[in-house]
């Protein structure tokens, strides 16, 4: 995992992590040396989140634009899970990156430590390589450009022979299920920018319709050919009951896709670990439209396309641990687009991520999120539609608990470290 040929060149990048649709910044446009680096929503305004990459040895320094300061590992430290921070540049190892092609996007290893460039929380970090998607980067120029590939830059193949080797061998399971949708989401993620409101798909015309009087158990993939499904007998219910059984439950790694749920749509979908649901649909939402509960911190849910529309309380209920993306996603007519779980007997901190989501009024809010359990959102290309959009609160801070009791609020808004966006991130139409 070095640089080569076909690698990027020398230049002034943004660099945007697979994962969370984040650019690498110094918070709040830091000056001083020791700031820990992070990703926050891209903002051409944003000072701190421009990085100029220059030739060293097999690799780059990655410097700060704003503050001269170079990115390193805290400490020159080789261990994994060491902060990754803003540094007064020294010419050490530890402040040198070797771009490795990762599908359509790169790992940064670092040259001293042989770990990759990694994020969790919006903090930056370095971690053993391996399949994870928050462990790529596209770099974008100041332009929206590709990189030009560097004529200077050569391989070096014992080195990419090792961090292959250990990329594989450190690849877990979970990892391994979710390769497909990870590599799929970084191959779409070529633009800093958020994509246009064309990518957002008409509502179907369901081909035909199926009662569901069972839930669907789903492993692998399961492509619905845009049919209707929807509840009968046992699931037969469209009330706000939090005991349904869902329509689908998908295994750990599973995905759905191509799947119109109508009325009545029970609990809709259950995500027992990584998922991804592609262009599903609910016409009148249930309980919930889906659940996510996967228990491991490196949890990945994928929700791209579709759209739902009459959810009377929550559409995307997060109650396991790990990050859900969402994107070019619409819904219409709704309480809260996504819910970090305010009184889940087990709590965990999650992450949701979205871009491109068009939200039509009448609604409540974007996104809500646990304050105390470290929960953090990060939001652009959002588009909020209707006489009462600017009634619709984009982000609300909680104090989540576990004890059943209605959470208390903490405020709403961008605050840079939970709900994390910028007033351009956001269109009122």
């Amino acid at each position: 995992m070095s640089a080569s040929a076909s690698g990027p060149g020398a230049g002034t990048y943004r660099l945007v992590n697979a994962a969370d649709d984040g650019c690498l910044e110094v918070p709040s446009g830091a000056t001083a040396s020791g700031v820990q680096l992070g990703t926050a929503a891209c903002d051409d305004g944003a000072a701190g989140q421009i990085w100029q990459l220059t030739v060293s040895g097999d690799g780059f320094t990655v410097k700060a634009a704003h503050s001269g300061l170079c990115a390193g590992v805290k400490g020159a430290s080789t261990s994994a899970g060491k902060a990754v921070q803003q540094q007064t540049c020294n010419g050490g190892a530890s402040q040198v990156w070797k771009p490795a092609r990762a599908g359509d996007a790169y790992h940064l290893v670092n040259a001293a430590s042989d770990k990759c460039l990694n994020t969790g929380a919006g903090l930056a970090k370095q971690n053993s390589c391996d399949n994870a998607i928050s462990k790529s980067w596209t770099l974008k120029t100041t332009t929206g450009a590709s990189p030009s590939a560097s004529p200077t830059s050569s391989a070096s193949p014992s080195a990419s022979a090792s961090a292959s080797k250990s990329a594989s061998a450190s690849a877990s399971p979970s990892a391994s299920r979710t390769a497909s949708a990870s590599a799929s989401a970084t191959a779409s993620k070529t633009s800093t920018a958020a994509p246009s409101d064309t990518a957002l798909g008409a509502w179907p015309t369901p081909t035909a319709q199926k009662a569901v009087t069972a839930t669907i158990e789903v492993s692998g993939t399961y492509d619905g050919g845009v049919k209707r499904f929807y509840g009968s007998g046992d699931l037969g219910s469209s009330g706000q009951a939090e005991d349904q059984g869902p329509i689908f439950e998908l295994a750990d790694g599973a995905t759905l896709k191509n799947v119109v749920l109508g009325a009545p749509a029970a609990d809709g979908v259950h995500c027992l670990g990584s998922c991804t649901l592609q262009n599903v649909w609910w016409e009148d939402v249930g309980e919930d439209a889906a659940t996510f509960k996967g228990k491991s911190p490196s949890a990945t849910y994928l929700v791209v396309g579709g759209g739902a529309r009459k959810a009377d309380d929550k559409v995307l209920q997060h109650n396991g641990a790990g990050t859900l993306t969402i994107k070019n996603f619409q819904v219409e007519d709704f309480g809260k687009l996504y819910r970090s779980c305010g009184n889940c007997s087990t709590q965990y901190q999650r992450h949701v991520v979205i871009s491109n989501v068009k939200v039509t009024s009448p609604g409540g809010v974007v996104v809500g999120i646990n304050a105390n359990y470290g929960d953090t959102a990060i939001l652009s290309g959002v588009t909020i539609v209707g006489d009462s959009s600017k009634e619709i609160n984009v982000c609300e801070r909680f104090k989540g608990n576990n004890s059943g009791d209605e959470p208390s609020g903490l405020g709403s808004g961008p605050d840079g470290t939970h709900c994390r966006y910028s007033a351009s991130g956001v269109t009122y139409k």
